[in-house]
């Protein structure tokens, strides 16, 4: 963030101090205060409101109000450079000229004002006559010729409220909104991660693949989704934490506000992870799952194939029950660590010209919306969905990965129905004997992540990769599992070392898609992914 210095300006009960106070602690702003140097100068007896009045004009006169300039440069010169800083607050018009004068463009003047009627309100409303300091009235206040002239500054000053018709955080947006403390609009970006099928796409590898180019991983959705990463010596599951939250240690956490959570293996996984409380934000609006909501999905794990993970039962506990059984995550002691609202997470990270991974859960083809109904998750799952989830604005979005296997996958249904249609199923057997790896190794691979089920696999389906482009409309695709059409490609590690009919079908998704395939997966291992992306 560029270097500024807020001179903050305004008569008595304007809302100057809360302002300050509210600018220090969101961005990070060293402070100076005028009052505090009179303090120092006059010793705490004397310190008192009228003395201290008195020891500031006969200050200006003597410096003609240059003396606030010099007890902010020596105070300056003890601070880290670099900082902004805020001066609560400046009394006259000299005293503003003389800090503009020495610093420039930097300078920024910010005046509050109010009716004199609403500063009285305020003034008695926190005056504590017991004190000797507040026995004076806002009338006595008005006395001080500097006081009663204040109004004054605000004919030069930059930026100008009434304080009377906003709350305290509509002076603060309002005031870091002019000084551009948000950040310039073009700062930081998101890339989200999708699936482009039925979910078990190979997101995990992919987010885990690029986790170390992010200052912030954001995951949505639910526990009903396992996302697997290479590890030694065994591969590790995510199934609420984002897939790369082990690959990189620098990386902050977030978890949406749409997300819905197993508060139990949430715990569990963060243990395992070893996440410590000043790198996971939970936002305090995600919804939890009880007991309850996982014995209501029974039936649907028999009729439509669901986990059965209670995630859509709590989803619709949370529109039709509401304020009477329904538990947030600020409802949970034992998450009460990680609350935070994910919007100031998110903004604060863009302002800084942060680089943010959202990883979206299962695919595009289960979205409630868009997917073949009933047989559907409890979520719209396209990129579209998960922004919304996570509280991302549309703006931001730099790339747009969609993943899709090569031969997409369902889960089977344990009661021998339906998990939903697909197109052109086949057998393990068939794709073995294509591509010349073993059956045994596909069948131990082809086990979901979350309900060890046994998965059904069909031909790839272009059409579905077509409708999922344009409901995604991604930048990139990554191809996962290319050797299932070749065992020969899980030894390649460029992209020409892969077989010419993989390159031939790599053309084709390029084709269909209108996204260029940038990442490949050839196996699951740490050379695994060919990267040709650009970015």
């Amino acid at each position: 963030m560029e270097r500024k210095i807020i001179l903050l300006s305004g008569p008595v009960a304007s809302g100057k101090s809360e302002l300050a106070d509210l600018l220090a602690g969101q961005f990070d702003l060293l402070r100076v205060e005028t009052s505090k140097l009179l303090r120092a100068r006059l010793g705490e007896a004397q310190s008192g409101r009228v003395n201290l009045q008195i020891e500031g004009d006969e200050l200006d006169k003597a410096t003609h109000g240059r003396w606030v300039l010099d007890e902010f440069a020596r105070e300056l010169r003890q601070w880290e450079e670099g900082r902004s800083v805020i001066v609560d607050s400046v009394r006259i018009p000299e005293q503003v000229s003389a800090i503009r004068e020495a610093y420039g463009a930097i300078v920024s003047h910010v005046h509050l004002t109010a009716p004199v009627d609403v500063l009285t309100d305020r003034y008695n409303s926190r005056r504590r006559p017991d004190d000797v300091s507040d026995r004076l009235s806002y009338d006595d206040i008005r006395l001080n010729d500097t006081e009663r002239l204040v109004g004054r500054l605000e004919e030069t000053a930059d930026i100008v409220i009434d304080s009377a018709r906003c709350n305290s955080k509509d002076v603060l947006v309002r005031v870091a909104s002019h000084l551009r403390l948000y950040g310039e609009q073009d700062a930081g970006f998101v890339d989200v991660i999708v699936g482009g099928q039925y979910g078990s796409e190979g997101k995990g590898q992919i987010a885990g693949h690029l986790a170390r180019e992010y200052d912030l991983l954001v995951r949505v959705g639910g526990p009903n989704a396992g996302h697997k990463v290479f590890e030694l010596p065994e591969p590790y599951t995510h199934h609420q934490l984002p897939s790369g939250s082990r690959k990189n240690q620098d990386a902050q956490l977030l978890i949406g506000p749409g997300a819905v959570l197993n508060v139990e293996k949430l715990l569990q996984e963060i243990a395992e992870c070893g996440v410590e409380y000043n790198r996971l934000g939970i936002d305090r609006r995600a919804m939890v799952i009880q007991d309850v909501d996982i014995e209501d999905e029974t039936t649907l794990v028999g009729q439509i194939g669901s986990t059965g993970q209670g995630v859509g039962a709590a989803t619709s506990r949370r529109i039709m029950k509401r304020n009477i059984t329904t538990e947030l995550a600020k409802d949970i002691p034992e998450l009460a660590p990680y609350m935070c609202d994910a919007l100031d997470v998110l903004n604060s990270t863009l302002a800084a010209n942060g680089r943010i991974c959202l990883e979206g859960t299962q695919g595009t083809a289960l979205s409630l919306f868009h997917g073949d109904y009933p047989y559907v998750t409890s979520r719209d799952t396209t990129v579209s969905g998960c922004i919304a989830e996570a509280g991302i604005p549309p703006g931001k979005i730099r790339r747009v990965v969609m993943v899709c296997r090569t031969y997409p996958i369902r889960v089977q249904n344990p009661d021998d129905g339906t998990s939903g249609p697909m197109s052109q199923e086949i057998s393990l057997a068939v794709i073995a004997n294509r591509s010349g790896k073993s059956l045994q190794e596909l069948e131990k691979t082809e086990i979901t992540s979350t309900t060890r089920r046994e998965r059904r696999i069909a031909e790839f389906d272009w059409d579905l990769l077509r409708k999922a482009s344009l409901l995604n409309g991604p930048t990139d695709i990554a191809l996962t599992f290319t050797d299932y059409l070749s065992s020969r490609n899980g030894e390649a590690r460029r992209f020409e070392q892969l077989q010419s009919d993989t390159i031939q079908f790599i053309q084709e998704v390029e084709r269909v898609s209108g996204a260029h395939v940038s990442l490949i997966s050839t196996g699951f291992n740490f050379r695994s992914i060919i990267d040709r992306r650009s970015w």
